[in-house]
């Protein structure tokens, strides 16, 4: 039973980053029309994923949420949606993509750091291979792809930004791996998303009403409802699913299926071509993605399957 309750985990955290890594196009394709700032998309993200979640929890057991825990939620809307979305997006628009996803392999090793400092995590040679052996593979399938990335106006502080966003994400999964599990994953979604959403529109309005909402043609709504159902409301289920069942680390390694699912969707779509250094790079990362999870836990952190709703 406990294999089964981590294939599960370990089958969300692939669907979430499967969703995210499709999304990158999508969104480029949305930003491509000029007619959505990237910002403007953050708020779809926040604001359509808290309808969603809200809307969920009107059909399912209603559950009681005291003060104390709603502001402990609130941080993790800030740090898990609104910080982490915000900064990867205003990062991307000042820095070039491809150094953004350089960027971005730094995550898992984030995770490792803080799951040590916090959760009192072993950091283990398997740990450290797997990282090292999944950074590899990403930044080869990412260098491979930036060949015709255009540069931002300010790298430096947009690869900050980036980074800002990664922090607050690897923050975000070792601060409430715990107290995650004294809800359903739909009461934390709920809460999370719209706390961020308290925060977000307030200060994004000027761009919504720069908006022109007329102009906005079928296939750009097509490509933003993906964004907002596929790469947040369910890519957050399977994430809460993951977190719940695996390890931190774990969890942040799958951040390197991402450019895999890039790299695949390039090639389908006629943009890409397979090499064997690609074929390469997607072994590096799923054998660091292996290492890591048969990697040595803490021995007091036995997930127990009865505790997961």
């Amino acid at each position: 039973m406990i294999e089964t309750y981590k294939l599960r985990g370990h089958l969300a955290m692939l669907g979430a980053n499967v969703m995210w890594g499709l999304m990158s196009p999508i969104a480029k394709m949305v930003f491509a029309s000029g007619l959505i700032a990237p910002i403007v998309m953050v708020d779809f993200r926040v604001c359509g994923a808290a309808i969603l979640f809200w809307i969920t929890s009107l059909f399912l057991p209603r559950e009681h949420v005291p003060l104390r825990d709603i502001l402990r939620l609130f941080g993790a809307g800030m740090l898990g949606v609104l910080l982490n979305q915000g900064c990867f997006i205003m990062g991307v628009s000042l820095t070039s993509p491809g150094e953004a996803s350089l960027v971005t392999t730094t995550m898992p090793m984030w995770v490792m750091l803080l799951a040590w400092v916090i959760l009192r995590e072993p950091i283990t040679l398997k740990k450290v291979g797997g990282i090292v052996l999944g950074a590899a593979g990403a930044i080869i399938l990412i260098m491979g792809n930036s060949s015709n990335s255009v540069s931002g106006d300010n790298p430096a502080l947009g690869d900050l930004i980036v980074l800002c966003a990664q922090l607050s994400y690897a923050l975000y999964l070792t601060l409430y791996r715990n107290f995650i599990k004294k809800y359903t994953l739909v009461t934390l979604m709920k809460w999370m998303f719209l706390s961020a959403t308290i925060v977000a529109l307030p200060t994004t309005i000027k761009w919504l009403a720069m908006t022109e909402w007329g102009e906005i043609s079928r296939s750009v709504w097509s490509g933003t409802g993906y964004v907002v159902v596929c790469g947040t409301y369910l890519a957050y289920i399977c994430i809460m699913i993951g977190q719940k069942r695996l390890r931190p680390t774990v969890v942040g390694m799958y951040n390197y299926v991402q450019p895999i699912v890039a790299t695949i969707a390039g090639i389908i779509l006629g943009l890409d071509q397979f090499t064997i250094s690609k074929g390469c790079a997607v072994l590096l990362i799923f054998s660091g993605v292996w290492l890591v999870t048969i990697s040595k836990s803490k021995p007091t952190d036995v997930e127990n399957p009865s505790e997961v709703r």
